[in-house]
């Protein structure tokens, strides 16, 4: 963003929040991650552990209940930057967004590693 203002061009961040849409579908998540888990070599998945993928994919479900489904508050947001006279630097879009992903971003990196 800051590299491209020596140029004369405005870079507007949209941050979305979780939404459902075909890249956050879980069915076809989970069969990508075991696809990709099948492919490891041993040594890695040794590394790791299958609990280690059943717990990924058992988060992903849990994270799939507060996706919203409302996409026009991230397509406002982009309709804003671009036909703003003065639009904003950032733009977050869904309340997990404004409300978690924002204030956390503040916070010290070992707390928000943490969290």
């Amino acid at each position: 963003r800051l590299e491209m203002r020596n140029f004369g061009v405005k870079v507007c961040v949209i941050e979305p929040g979780y939404f459902k849409t075909m890249i956050t579908d879980i069915e076809s998540l989970e069969r990508n991650f075991h696809s990709s888990w099948e492919k490891l070599p041993e040594e890695i998945k040794a590394s790791y552990g299958e609990s280690y993928l059943r717990q990924f994919v058992a988060m992903l479900k849990v994270m799939q209940k507060g996706y919203n489904t409302n996409l026009s508050l991230v397509t406002n947001c982009m309709e804003h930057a671009l036909t703003s006279l003065h639009p904003r630097t950032r733009y977050s879009a869904g309340w997990d967004a404004k409300l978690l992903y924002i204030p956390i971003s503040y916070l010290p990196s070992a707390l928000s590693d943490a969290l």
